[in-house]
């Protein structure tokens, strides 16, 4: 029986990201709209109300200066230690009653907008009536009836005069209590807007945080798929690899083993008609030429079984393996290759002998088939840590849109990753490619 293996699709984490961004955002904009419209009321309420006030209380104060004015004045008229008569005192109620009029002007022009009809009304009617009494006044004073005007001034004008400061003091008690009611309306709303400001920064610490978690676990899931993803390709690049090399050796045995012994077969038995052909003849002749192409073939059938599983990594070992895929490569392309080695024997062998060998024989093949070049290097390099193999030429190179789409060189980082190593290709000073193998020491018994 085969166990079968479910696999669990989860959904992709960018639609409840997105809808946590959409009701972040929301909330954003929803809250923006409303401490604008707190702040516009509240300037609102400092421009129309408290500032309003504020003016109104100013021209008040000066109406109420200028009835005390009067009052005084009107107390040295009838205190009489002044030597001049009443009607003397006309010009200096007539500045006090221009500033006056300019103070009830502007007064009403920044008057509270709670204020009644009948308020305004019962200032400017009083207004008149008493400027209207102090024109009789001195009209009487003028006409040498002193003592009846100062009557009038006892009896009617100070009246006005008390009952219009009475008037003016209330109005300016109404506007301290709005003054006061409206400091009180932008405290509230101050304190609300402070709570809900404390309130949206927690909502949106707790939209952060779910969100955040959300992401951390989406995050989770993704990256143990994602590993077990690699696990599951690495396990297959190791079979697939391991088949390869298995079907490569099986190959390689066969071609030397049943090719190789049949045609040295046909070689031994060419021979040998050809030594009972009569000399000279020509059959003679078309058997030492068959016998040939036989060697040759013979020959080529044991180069390609070596380059398809070399038994020299097995019986020599990596190192002379290398040097001898190295003369090999330069007597079939023609390309100068140059081996730089250390003086340390490579001591690696096994698998990583074979993964090293098959880095190196597809880096030159690469040489061979797109450099375009006649001259290449290969250098094998050591330290306390790792073994270093290089192949640089300075042909054409390639971009690297091609190294990672080329599977011969997804091979190579395949094996490379097998070695628990690195595989990089990089671009020469001087151009072209330079493919360098690095593989860790101490995991091969160095």
């Amino acid at each position: 029986m085969y166990a079968r293996r479910v696999v669990v699709r989860r959904g992709s984490p960018t639609v409840g990201l997105l809808l946590g961004l959409v009701i972040t955002l929301g909330s954003v904009v929803a809250y923006s709209v409303y401490i604008s419209r707190q702040i516009s009321g509240l300037r609102a309420l400092q421009s129309n109300l408290i500032d309003r006030d504020r003016k109104d209380s100013l021209q008040l104060l000066r109406i109420q200066n200028d009835l005390n004015s009067l009052a005084l004045a009107m107390r040295d008229m009838l205190d009489n230690d002044e030597p001049y008569p009443l009607a003397a005192w006309s010009a200096q109620f007539e500045r006090i009653r221009a500033d006056l009029d300019d103070a009830v002007r502007r007064e009403e022009q920044v008057a509270a907008s709670d204020r009644t009809p009948e308020q305004r009304e019962y200032l400017t009617s009083s207004m008149a009536q008493f400027w209207d009494a102090v024109a009789r006044t001195f009209d009487l004073a003028r006409n040498g009836k002193e003592q009846e005007a100062k009557n009038q001034i006892r009896i009617t004008l100070q009246a006005r005069q008390a009952a219009l400061s009475t008037s003016v003091a209330r109005l300016l008690v109404q506007n301290n209590e709005s003054e006061e009611q409206a400091t009180t309306r932008v405290a509230q709303i101050y304190g609300g807007v402070e709570r809900q400001v404390y309130w949206f920064l927690g909502a949106t610490l707790v939209a952060i945080l779910v969100t955040g978690l959300y992401l951390i676990r989406s995050n989770r899931e993704l990256f143990a798929r994602l590993e077990s993803l690699s696990v599951q390709r690495s396990e297959l690049a190791r079979q697939l690899i391991a088949t390869q090399e298995s079907t490569l050796t099986y190959i390689s045995r066969e071609l030397h083993d049943e090719f190789g012994q049949v045609l040295t077969a046909i070689g031994s038995m060419l021979t040998r008609a050809g030594k009972e052909a009569p000399e000279g003849s020509r059959l003679r002749a078309d058997l030492q030429e068959v016998r040939v192409i036989a060697q040759n073939t013979l020959d080529k059938v044991r180069t390609l079984s070596q380059a398809l599983h070399p038994v020299m990594l097995e019986e020599a070992g990596l190192e002379s393996t290398l040097e001898w895929y190295v003369a090999t490569v330069e007597r079939q392309t023609g390309i100068k290759i140059r081996y730089e080695k250390p003086g340390t024997p490579i001591g690696i062998d096994g698998n990583g002998a074979v993964h090293i060998y098959r880095v190196v024989q597809e880096a030159l093949n690469n040489v061979a088939r797109h450099a375009g070049t006649k001259e290449a290097w290969v250098r094998v390099k050591c330290d306390a840590r790792e073994w270093e193999f290089e192949v640089e030429d300075h042909g054409a190179g390639f971009s690297p849109e091609q190294a990672k789409r080329g599977m011969g060189l997804v091979a190579m980082r395949e094996r490379a990753e097998l070695l628990g190593g690195s595989m990089e290709f990089v671009r020469p000073q001087a151009g072209g490619t330079l493919a360098r193998l690095r593989v860790p020491r101490e995991s091969h018994g160095e």
